[in-house]
């Protein structure tokens, strides 16, 4: 890493968020001092704030953290020193600790993405990933057991239509079954994207990186998000999540979207 630098590896990580200086946006343009200011930003920040994904730059926050920990790592310029032999021992480490081989792979590639982009910055002068092999990807497809028809019925069947949690789960089921949206998808989703396209109406779908889809909604599953969202009364709030907690029992408001754990 750069001669003088004073923020490393680790300390560049902690909070989950970069290093990057705040530029007031503005009609005029960079200050010399925020130029001076960018210009200095440790190569580790730069490539830890390229990751859009807040899920991706968790787990891969901690994957460093763990590395790092392993290896002692106190100072930047001790990135330089890191060799393969260090990544093989760091891998046998993870595999003695029954780790799946999904997990290894994840940890091993954000390690090479950190160096690699270090390599780009002409921060250290190789990747010592490179040339470390990874878990064989399972050839067969997804773990997850298929459900059959009788038992999606009985799934959409199961929670109350009585009780506003019921209702709730009664629409959270059909939006994942009949449409394929991913937990955070269904989480970001706001009553304002509810949409009438040519008299159909739509979900508006914030996808991963930033792409946005709208697919049309099943007549059932529409019925049963309307009666959803008539239940809470959040009908006439349109910036209101669509999927809310019912109740909170850790003292936090209940105005917040349902989380992809809560799902």
């Amino acid at each position: 890493m750069r001669t003088g630098e004073k923020r490393g590896v680790k300390k560049t990580m902690e909070g989950g968020g970069s290093q990057l200086p705040t530029v007031v946006r503005g009609a005029r343009a960079l200050t010399a001092a925020e130029f001076q200011g960018l210009a200095e930003v440790p190569p580790e920040a730069e490539w830890f704030a390229n990751i859009d994904n807040p899920r991706t730059r968790r787990a891969y926050r901690i994957d460093i953290h763990e590395f790092m920990g392993f290896l002692g790592i106190a100072r930047p310029e001790e990135c330089r020193t890191v060799t393969r032999a260090h990544v093989l021992t760091w891998r046998k480490t993870l595999e003695g600790h029954m780790l799946s081989g999904a997990t290894i792979r994840r940890k091993l590639a954000a390690l090479s993405s950190l160096f690699e982009h270090l390599c780009d910055a002409n921060a250290v002068t190789h990747n010592p990933v490179k040339g470390v092999k990874r878990p064989k990807v399972e050839s067969y497809e997804g773990k997850t057991p298929a459900l059959g028809d009788h038992q999606a019925r009985a799934l959409l069947n199961a929670p109350s239509s009585e009780t506003l949690k019921g209702k709730r789960d009664r629409a959270i089921f059909p939006v994942l079954l009949y449409h394929g949206l991913r937990r955070e998808e269904l989480c970001t989703l706001k009553v304002r994207d509810i949409q009438q396209r040519r008299g159909v109406p739509h979900l508006r779908v914030h996808g991963k990186g930033g792409k946005l889809r709208y697919l049309p909604l099943h007549p059932g599953t529409a019925e049963l998000v309307t009666e959803y969202v008539e239940a809470g009364g959040e009908g006439n709030t349109p910036s209101a999540p669509l999927f809310r907690p019912v109740k909170n029992s850790r003292g936090g408001t209940l105005d917040e979207a349902i989380t992809p754990d809560g799902i």
